[in-house]
C-alpha cells in the first residue's frame, strides 16, 4: 500500500514539556521505530506538523535585540521543515539502514485573497498567562485564542492549493524512497512563489499530497488514540468507524480536531478510500486497524463504538 502519515506537532512536542531537542528527539526516535515498521511493509510518505516549534523560533526572532524585526512565518516553516525533517530522516535511515530517507523543504501555493488571513485560527507557539498574552497582544500585534491550558497565539491558516514539489515526490516514491515533504503544512507561497505571512495547516496539506499521490490510506495522528463524539461532556464516547456525513453533523474545535476531520472527509469523499485518526504512540495498532477513528466514505457507520 501507499500510506500517507500526517504527525502532528503536539504528538512531537507534548503539552507540558520543555522545548529541549533531546525531549524532541526523543518523542522523534519513539515514532520513528513505529514509521519503520511501516514502511519497511508500504510505500510512506510522512507530513509533519509543526506549531509549537515555529511559535518557539517566531517568538525568540521577535525577542532577539540584534534584529530591526522577527523573521517571517515563511521563512520559519521552512526552518522548521530542515529541523523536524532532519531528525526524522536521520531515526528512520538508523532502522531502515538499505531505504533511502529523504527530507524536502517543500512549498504549498496559497491565495492572496483566502478568508483566513481576516480570521487568524492556527495556534502556534506556547501557553502563555492571560496577563502576557495581553501584553503581547499590545506590543507585537499578535492575536490569541484561549485554550484549556491557556491562551496561544493564532495566525492566519489559508487553504493548499497547490504542492510546488509534487513531481519530485512522486518520483522519489516511485524510486522506493521515504519520502519526508509538506512539513508545517508546506511553506506558504504565493503563485509567484512569494513568502506569505501564515502556517498552512498540514493536515489539509497531507489529504491534498495523498489525494494526488493516489494513497491506498491517509493517517492522521495526533496525542489522542480516537475522535470522541461530545467530547469533555458525560455523553463523551470514541468513535471507532464513523463517515464524512456522520462527521459534518459534529461540532469540533476550529484550530485543532476541526482541521484534522475537513482533511480525512476531503480524501474520503475524494477517492473513496479510508482515512483514519489515532495516536501516534500506536501506529501500528492504527495502521492495522485495531485502534484509532477509522473514517469510510458511505452510510453513517458512527455507532459503533468500544
Amino acid at each position: 500500500m501507499r500510506i500517507v502519515i500526517a504527525i502532528g506537532g503536539n504528538a512531537l512536542l507534548h503539552r507540558g514539556e520543555r522545548a529541549d531537542a533531546a525531549t524532541q528527539l526523543r518523542n522523534v526516535t519513539s515514532a520513528a521505530e513505529q514509521i519503520a515498521w511501516v514502511a519497511e511493509r508500504h510505500q510512506v510518505l510522512i507530513v509533519h506538523g509543526n506549531g509549537p516549534q515555529v511559535g518557539m523560533l517566531a517568538e525568540e526572532s521577535e525577542r532577539d535585540p540584534t534584529l530591526e524585526r522577527g523573521y517571517p512565518l515563511d521563512t520559519l516553516v521552512a526552518e522548521t521543515q530542515g529541523m523536524i525533517g532532519y531528525w526524522l530522516a536521520q531515526n528512520i535511515g538508523r532502522r531502515l539502514p538499505d531505504t533511502p530517507v529523504g527530507a524536502l523543504v517543500t512549498q504549498v501555493v496559497v491565495s492572496a485573497a483566502d478568508p483566513a488571513f481576516d480570521r487568524p485560527d492556527k495556534p502556534i507557539g506556547p501557553y502563555y498567562p492571560t496577563e502576557e498574552a495581553e501584553r503581547l497582544s499590545d506590543e507585537r500585534g499578535w492575536e490569541f485564542t484561549k485554550e484549556e491550558h491557556g491562551m496561544r497565539r493564532v495566525v492566519p491558516s489559508p487553504r493548499p492549493i497547490r504542492v510546488i514539489e509534487l513531481p519530485i515526490i512522486k518520483r522519489l516514491l516511485d524510486q522506493g524512497c521515504v519520502v519526508i515533504a509538506g512539513g508545517g503544512g508546506g511553506v506558504p507561497v504565493a503563485s509567484d512563489r512569494s513568502g506569505v505571512e501564515g502556517v498552512v495547516d498540514k493536515d489539509l496539506v497531507a489529504a491534498l499530497l495523498a489525494e494526488q499521490i493516489r494513497a491506498d490510506l491517509l493517517v492522521i495522528l495526533t496525542d489522542v488514540p480516537y475522535v470522541y463524539a461530545h467530547y469533555g461532556t458525560p455523553r463523551e464516547r470514541p468513535l471507532v468507524l464513523t463517515s464524512p456525513e456522520e462527521l459534518d453533523a459534529m461540532a469540533f474545535t476550529a484550530g485543532s480536531m476541526r482541521p484534522k476531520i475537513d482533511a480525512v472527509c476531503a480524501f474520503a469523499r475524494a477517492t473513496g478510500r479510508p482515512a483514519t485518526i489515532g495516536a501516534l504512540n500506536e501506529l501500528v495498532a492504527v495502521i492495522t486497524g485495531a485502534r484509532g477513528t477509522h473514517i469510510r466514505e458511505g452510510r453513517a457507520l458512527g455507532r459503533r463504538q468500544r
